[in-house]
């Protein structure tokens, strides 16, 4: 018996059989392949051929089908590449050879398709799926009315004949085999409906190493599919199946992964809703066979690597697929070809809308027919702060407030509505691109007072009920089945007290008007607020005590199907929450009356409407960790600062020509960060008011007006500003430097004019130059400002020395020193309150911006008594806002917070791992040139291996980290470095997080392009 090794051929005889029988001369490399060997024959010109060499005793009429196969396709196939079928020198379409052994062995050559196997692309993403779906779509369209004996042979790889997987059982143990066992019982069960399928030819092998992906790294589609040894007559949805059972893999969520898939086959051959009623179970069966397979083929030839190559993920994929419930997956697949996701959503719609329910039905004993929406949702200014709404007495007194001034109504809603509450850890799942949340509330509640009497709003039976304190967090659930007219459905009560377990029991009959429960106090549904959870239900999904009454945005069209809104029977237009405003008509609103130099971030933007510490949350509860916000320093709404704010707002806000505390104390506590040289202060506004009047101090101080700062430097947006701001005025728009702006080189000692450890003096020595050129034009330098880390040039750390020198030089000519600290301050750096601190200097002024208001408008500059003196000539400095009670407020909260939650200490030790762990994903990934920056203020740079910038890969990673959940950004004078400053409360999980998820995108292919 010949073994694989004695089968096997070589990349030497597959050269000579290809010149031998073809006369195509050229490198031979093999190929995977189950039966075939293969190989891909690359001549001198031209794309290739693929050299297919069979097995002894192949069947040469087996071959003869796959031949004509591929002719027929090429004939009809409409928009297809489809392997050319190359005869050899003598015209046959299938040759034939004998090798070392004597073995007569077939032989066949098919034109090369350039393009990359789907297994080498990275990411596969839903529009990448989408094009496989509507190739092989294409492919089964263009395979209508093919016939051929082979193509009724019998076949292990077909799904339904994927029963004779019963026979190998025995090879799984444990939970493998119950799950295989499951699938089979589920499938042969399905034998009577399934064999009624409309059947076809079909290439029923659309595996990861048979399909073809176009080169376009940013846009890639499928542009072929190889291999057609397995096509087979058989039922048309095994084909996409089959595409399914593999694109899927390695993916967390893979029912998600297959729905594009779906899609896309749908819009090439429309499927029908008996096809889709069968796609889970046919999955399952192809996964089935890949498993049993292996087994059968580890113990025959266990050095064939391909036998087992699907493996692992076939195993994780059945595993996962197990956890699907069958009719939550086939709602979906219907969703993605366009039918209603429920079969029966119509029939319930027209049932509801013949029939009308009250409420005073429903709660008999308040006497109230009206409802009135009570906004839960994200942007709800009725929950407000997430303090507020987390604490039960806040939550309770602003419903009953509302209440109150509502009397007439029952206070009501909440169907499909994405609600803050849901965006804890308890709600969070992993899916195929970062976390999401189950955020959108699939019931109708009615905040009613506890022990309010619950009646049946119609006849039914008593399905369940059950004390779900158990083991969730909504207290005793009641469930009853409905029948009418050949419609079956759920109606589910929620949130009841204890008393309501013995009210009603499971099997009993009741009719409309029947007392089936009472509204549970908090105590008795972990904290909740009295209230009546209603939602309706078209199918259990094999719950049997409870039901899911949240669901991810991603599935609410799905999970609305099955969960109807309860307003259909009750008709009530209180019930009904105003119209979300979709993104796109925010974004044409804006491109019609703002301004157009009004940009917004990444290619598809994003609506936020919450903060929540390191988080922003979008209108659908998606939350994204803020790696790029230093605004909100002490985290996004921080409470504390919140009732800051809002408690001073409450009692006066007023300028400061009025005495009040705050100012003194904002100041206090601002003075004990600072040396004590640095004793006065001014507030304002903005880090841009900040440092316009700082440059008014210095000319005022020292009488003249040229200002030395750093190429790609940015101070603000005020006129001044902008004209010691390099950032603008050497960038697109500007104009260059004015006439008494003067610009050294960015002192970046990575990829800079002067590099390495010894280039601070370098650096220095070009400040000192410019320093001349003002002297020389016999005019007296007034002031160098700088941030102490460049910001919008790339997070550049100054070089050892440098700052210290250019000071001294900037000193000796008569001039001041501004550290602009509007970005870096506060605590960031972590070793030091203020940047300046990290390089043994004392500023004559600094200025202070962003991070001391958390996102209020409030700014400060202080400087030395010196300064403030000369500065205050007889015109009075007035800032109408500056120094607000408010703001002041807030800034004191803000400081305080920082001593108070250590965050100083937090950036240094988060700053610190952090830049550990990426200068780890530097040593993995080349494209990483240098990590930079202190504390929780970093900069990654990526270049190539020549340092040559790589802003296009910078720009790629940014957008793709916002599809997983992370906000990045980029900067730099060639927008290639990603910046991170997140608030200050950032933290070890957050940055582990950001490492994984960065390490993914850094494989993907465009990274490596």
């Amino acid at each position: 018996m010949n073994t694989y090794s004695d089968l096997k051929i070589t990349s030497e005889d597959a050269r000579e059989i290809a010149f031998g029988l073809f006369n195509i001369q050229g490198d031979a490399s093999p190929l995977p392949g189950e039966v075939d060997f293969n190989f891909r024959i690359r001549p001198e010109k031209g794309n290739g051929y693929i050299l297919k060499i069979s097995r002894p005793g192949e069947d040469e009429n087996y071959l003869d089908f796959q031949q004509k196969l591929l002719q027929y396709a090429g004939k009809h196939g409409k928009d297809l590449i489809v392997p050319e079928v190359i005869p050899d020198k003598n015209g046959r379409v299938v040759s034939e050879i004998t090798d070392e052994q004597g073995n007569s062995r077939k032989v066949r050559m098919l034109s090369w398709i350039n393009g990359r196997i789907w297994n080498s692309v990275n990411p596969q993403l839903d529009p990448l799926r989408f094009s496989l779906g509507e190739q092989c779509g294409r492919l089964s369209l263009s395979l209508k009315g093919f016939e051929h004996e082979q193509a009724y042979r019998k076949f292990e790889w077909d799904v339904a004949q994927s029963l004779w997987t019963r026979d190998y059982l025995h090879l799984f143990e444990g939970e493998q085999k119950e799950i295989i066992s499951f699938f089979q019982q589920r499938f042969e069960t399905l034998q009577p409906s399934y064999d009624k399928l409309r059947r076809s030819v079909v290439h029923n092998d659309a595996n990861d190493y048979n399909v073809i992906v176009s080169e376009d790294l940013i846009d890639p589609k499928v542009i072929a599919a190889i291999d057609y040894g397995d096509a087979i007559h058989t039922q048309l949805i095994n084909d996409l199946a089959i595409a399914c059972a593999y694109a899927i893999m390695d993916h967390q969520d893979p029912l998600q992964a297959a729905l594009p898939l779906v899609e896309g086959y749908h819009s090439s051959f429309p499927l029908t809703e008996e096809d889709l009623a069968h796609l889970y179970s046919a999955i399952s069966m192809r996964l089935t066979i890949t498993v049993t397979k292996a087994a059968i083929n580890k113990q025959k030839e266990p050095d064939n690597e391909y036998h087992v190559i699907s493996e692992r993920p076939a195993w994780e994929v059945l595993k996962k697929w197990r956890k699907i419930n069958e009719d939550f997956a086939t709602y979906s697949f219907r969703k993605s070809c366009g039918y209603d996701p429920h079969p029966l959503g119509t029939a319930f719609e027209n049932w509801a809308s013949a029939n009308t329910f009250l409420l005073s039905d429903l709660f008999p004993t308040l006497n109230k027919k009206e409802a009135l929406n009570a906004d839960m949702g994200m942007e709800s200014t009725l929950l407000s702060h997430k303090a507020l709404f987390e604490d039960i007495d806040s939550k309770s007194f602003r419903l009953d407030q509302f209440q109150r001034r509502n009397e007439h109504a029952i206070i009501a809603g909440g169907y499909l509505e994405a609600r803050p509450f849901y965006t804890t850890d308890a709600y969070k799942i992993e899916t195929n691109s970062g976390y999401e949340y189950r955020t959108i509330h699939l019931g109708t509640d009615f905040w009613v007072p506890a022990q309010t009497p619950v009646h049946a709003i119609m006849d039914g039976e008593v399905f369940s009920i059950h004390n779900n304190n158990q083991h969730k967090d909504y207290g005793p659930t009641l469930i009853l089945k409905h029948d009418f007219k050949g419609i079956t459905f759920y109606s589910l009560y929620g949130h009841l007290s204890l008393e309501s377990l013995t009210t009603v029991k499971q099997g009993q009959k009741v009719r409309k008007g029947d007392l089936i429960a009472f509204i549970g106090p908090p105590e008795e549904n972990v904290g909740w607020v009295p209230h009546l959870h209603f939602q309706l239900m078209l199918d259990l999904l094999g719950n049997t005590v409870d039901f899911p009454g949240v669901c991810t945005p991603r599935e609410k069209e799905v999970w609305a199907a099955v969960c109807p809104d309860a307003n259909l029977l009750f008709k009530l237009e209180g019930l009904s929450p105003e119209k979300e405003v979709p993104n796109e008509e925010l974004i044409d609103y804006r491109k019609k009356h703002l301004g157009k130099s009004l940009s917004l971030q990444y290619k598809v933007p994003i609506k936020m409407v919450r903060g929540d510490g390191q988080y922003l949350i979008d209108q659908f509860g998606r939350k994204y960790l803020d790696t790029v916000n230093n605004v909100a320093h002490v985290g996004h709404e921080h409470p504390d600062v919140v009732k800051a704010g809002q408690e001073q707002m409450a009692l006066i806000n007023t300028n400061s020509r009025y005495l009040h505390n705050n100012i003194n104390e904002l100041a206090r506590e601002l003075l004990e960060t600072l040396p004590p040289e640095l004793s006065v202060l001014h507030f304002v506004n903005s880090g841009s008011e900040a440092n316009e009047l700082a440059i008014r101090m210095v000319k005022a101080n020292t009488g003249a007006r040229d200002i030395i700062a750093s190429e790609v430097g940015y101070h603000g947006n005020t006129n001044m500003c902008i004209d010691i701001s390099s950032y603008k005025f050497d960038g697109k728009g500007g104009n260059g430097a004015p006439e008494h702006t003067h610009i050294f080189p960015l002192p970046d000692a990575f990829r800079g004019k002067y590099r390495g450890k010894d280039s601070g003096v370098k650096y220095a020595e070009e400040v000192r130059q410019q320093i001349k050129k003002v002297e020389e034009k016999g005019r007296k330098v007034a002031a160098l400002i700088l941030e102490p880390i460049i910001s919008c040039g790339g997070q550049i750390e100054l070089p050892s020395g440098f700052l210290k020198q250019a000071y001294t030089y900037i000193r000796e000519a008569g001039g001041l020193c501004i550290s602009d600290e509007v970005q870096v301050g506060c605590g960031r750096v972590g070793k030091a309150w203020w940047g300046f601190q990290l390089h043994d200097v004392v500023p004559d002024i600094v200025t202070i911006g962003k991070p001391l208001g958390n996102g209020h408008p409030l700014a400060a500059v202080a400087c030395t008594r010196e300064v403030a003196d000369r500065f205050a000539n007889g015109m009075e400095y007035f800032n109408t806002f500056g120094g607000n009670p408010v703001s002041c407020a807030i800034g004191k909260e803000v400081i305080q917070i920082v001593k108070r939650e250590k965050l100083k200490e937090n950036a240094f030790e988060i700053g610190c791992y952090l830049k550990e762990e990426l200068i780890k994903l530097a040593k993995k990934f080349p494209i990483i040139g240098n990590i930079r920056g202190e504390g929780l203020f970093l900069g990654i740079e990526l270049v190539d291996e020549k340092l040559h910038p790589l802003a296009a890969q910078t720009d790629y990673l940014a957008n793709r980290m916002k599809d997983h959940g992370i906000l990045m950004s980029t900067d730099g004078p060639d927008n290639n470095v990603l910046k991170i400053k997140p608030p200050l409360v950032f933290n070890r999980e957050n940055a582990q997080e950001l490492i994984i998820r960065l390490s993914k995108i850094l494989e993907e292919d465009f990274m490596k392009s």
